[in-house]
């Protein structure tokens, strides 16, 4: 049975392997922010290393926070960064890394990925918020 201890679950494949990852690297930023440490620390105290895609998330996130922070500043009517639910700017974050560095991946599938994830861990009204900022900074990520 899987839900035995110590049964293995099979390992995803393709695009859930990748919304596995997100959903990973987003609590990774969490714990991060939490305990008020870098993301690189967060990733290095883990036991149980990730994979190279959620590594490369978060690391990402890191890289380009301030450059992403500026545009979430900008296309934000009305609301500051730190009155934001923590869940959602990290959500943010990482689809912004995807639309700027990750061209295979189409605009479409990140933003309904980051939606998804604003639904399941955030506030009921975080995945049309989620949706509304990413339609308005994909273009100054993809060009």
């Amino acid at each position: 049975m899987a839900d035995e201890p110590g049964a293995r679950r099979p390992q995803p494949r393709g695009e859930n392997a990748r919304s596995d990852a997100r959903e990973r690297a987003l609590t990774i930023l969490y714990e991060a922010h939490s305990k008020q440490i870098s993301p690189s620390s967060a990733l290095d105290s883990l036991v149980l290393r990730p994979d190279e895609f959620t590594s490369r998330l978060v690391h990402g996130v890191e890289v380009h926070r301030t450059r992403f922070d500026d545009l979430i500043r900008e296309h934000a009517k009305n609301w500051t960064i730190e009155r934001m639910p923590v869940l959602d700017v990290s959500i943010l974050r990482l689809a912004m890394f995807e639309l700027a560095e990750e061209p295979e991946t189409p605009v479409a599938v990140i933003i309904n990925e980051a939606v998804e994830l604003a639904k399941r861990f955030s506030t009921d009204d975080s995945g049309k918020f989620v949706n509304g900022m990413l339609s308005a900074v994909a273009p100054h990520l993809r060009g």
